[in-house]
């Protein structure tokens, strides 16, 4: 795969329309003022204005393997497929996918310019406050992705507080930022980028010296970018912040108000829980049995 972003091919305004799937690939920021709005007509819910229509709106990060656009201009990754095979059942066709910077996603949101975040976003008591999530659809360690032998001997972010000299890459507005900040990681040590992509960008350039995120995210995209030469992933661990442990889990986020949406949404996941069908399109992106979420639930991980 190249090491170049999966947009580098395609117009700021382009649409995709593969496999039942429309992208608009837009290098978006927090403002999104020419997205239209999605709220529903009135006396309409959400969900019969959605039936109507045919389609959903999702918002993704451009993140292997939670949601990206692949070398062909597909939207796909676990959060797309997982979105497309629960709003099937709920009787919409289609969904529209919208790349945003990752510190956009909850501004848009909340502001209406699409129905749902599809970015296999962690499920925090911060988060909580802002959004309302459906249940958990995995869980997950975090990790390190390090040049090969980890010379700085980089395990967790405490070890990264603990040498000035490292440098590394998170997300911007992203959990791993506030695990960073929480171990006394400075400011001066990290570099906030707006998608995976990106980052790994910067660590084969030399400019960090690591890339803060998920297990599945890193083992993923170091198979698809062929790093293995080059680079490891590091031990995943769950994070410890202000001393106590927080479990990495995660799923899709809607508008509060859309809360007649979420529990029909939540009964279909229920039963893709139970089928077994959650890990089956989960597969193909890395997320097998181990990262189910089992009886993990929204209500826990906002009150963590």
């Amino acid at each position: 795969m190249s090491n170049s972003s999966p947009l580098s091919h395609l117009g700021r305004r382009d649409l995709l329309r593969v496999g039942g799937v429309t992208a608009a690939a837009l290098a978006a920021g927090p403002g999104l003022a020419a997205c239209s709005r999605t709220e529903p007509a009135e006396g309409q819910t959400l969900l019969e204005s959605l039936r109507e229509k045919g389609s959903i709106k999702a918002a993704i990060n451009n993140e292997p393997p939670f949601g990206f656009i692949d070398d062909n201009g597909k939207v796909t990754g676990e959060a797309p497929e997982l979105l497309r095979a629960i709003v099937k059942e709920m009787g919409i066709d289609k969904i529209e996918a919208e790349t945003v910077s990752w510190d956009g996603l909850i501004p848009g949101l909340k502001a209406g310019r699409y129905d749902v975040v599809a970015a296999g976003m962690y499920i925090t008591p911060e988060r909580c406050q802002e959004v309302a999530f459906a249940e958990p659809d995995y869980k997950v360690l975090e990790a390190f992705m390090v040049p090969k032998g980890n010379p700085k001997n980089i395990s967790d972010y405490k070890s990264v507080a603990e040498n000035p000299d490292i440098k590394i890459a998170v997300l911007n507005a992203s959990v791993e930022q506030n695990y960073a900040e929480g171990n006394g990681v400075t400011k001066e040590q990290m570099t906030l980028g707006d998608n995976a992509v990106q980052m790994l960008d910067l660590l084969e350039q030399g400019r960090v010296d690591a890339v803060g995120l998920s297990t599945f995210s890193l083992n993923y995209q170091m198979e698809q970018r062929g790093m293995q030469d080059d680079y490891e992933v590091t031990e995943g661990f769950t994070p410890v912040v202000d001393g106590e442990e927080v479990i990495p889990a995660g799923g899709f986020a809607f508008r509060k108000e859309n809360d007649e949406f979420l529990k029909e949404f939540n009964k279909v996941l229920a039963d893709f829980k139970e089928s077994g069908r959650l890990t089956e399109i989960g597969k193909p992106f890395g997320f097998d049995e181990a990262a189910h979420p089992g009886d993990l639930t929204t209500e826990e991980l906002c009150s963590q």
